[in-house]
């Protein structure tokens, strides 16, 4: 992938190079306001690229919708292949938890069973939580269960924008860990956007760190 946008402001937030196969995780590091959210939005096929040289999920042709904003196409790719954490978790707080974890695999047609799926609500501890609406779960319960919710319908790639900055050290560390154990299990590929550049490091991620200089962010292998 070669990837870059500019924002309104002229500023330009560019990844030169990117390959991620399934099992990877990669990080996005590098101070607030240097473009990572807008990086992962463009891998999120939320915001269109100026320049695209290439973007496939295994033989799943990506740039050529986003380039032409075919709405109705990336629509279903991010329904069927893309999976999406946010910061603060994004639960809709009128579906129960167990309702908001079994909505992306309803969206798809999939079943809200699965074998895996219960072994993964058991892994996280969350097998409690189910019939609690997201206003009942504490900070470090949301993003739980918006790491389930995410990977529910086994997509592709996860993308997850600072899924531990709300935490606290020891949550955010057990998170982090229970994220990187049930990826690599499901074989899936993970970009995560973080500032927490320490953090990263110790858990020997692949890192992709901003090299910030006036007016551009550019992206490079750490």
């Amino acid at each position: 992938m070669d990837i870059r946008r500019g924002g309104a402001n002229g500023y330009q937030v560019s990844l030169p190079e990117f390959v991620l196969s399934r099992g990877d995780i990669a990080a996005l590091v590098g101070p607030s306001g240097c473009g990572k959210s807008t990086l992962l939005e463009m891998m999120g096929t939320l915001l269109r690229p100026a320049r695209l040289k290439e973007y496939r999920l295994g033989e799943l042709d990506i740039a050529t919708p986003l380039l032409a904003e075919n709405e109705v196409q990336l629509s279903t790719i991010r329904a069927r292949t893309l999976g999406f954490m946010l910061q603060h978790g994004g639960l809709l707080p009128w579906l129960s938890v167990a309702e908001n974890i079994h909505l992306t695999r309803q969206l798809v047609g999939m079943t809200t069973h699965a074998e895996w799926l219960n072994t993964a609500i058991d892994r996280l501890g969350i097998r409690s939580l189910l019939g609690k609406m997201p206003s009942q779960l504490s900070i470090g319960e949301r993003q739980r269960v918006a790491f389930i919710r995410a990977i529910a319908h086994r997509p592709r790639l996860l993308l997850a924008d600072e899924p531990t900055a709300a935490l606290d050290p020891d949550n955010a560390e057990r998170l982090f860990a229970l994220m990187i154990e049930m990826v690599r299990t499901l074989d899936m590929a993970v970009i995560i956007v973080s500032h927490d550049w320490q953090r990263v490091a110790d858990l020997g991620l692949r890192c992709y760190k901003a090299s910030v200089t006036e007016g551009q962010s550019v992206f490079l292998p750490a």
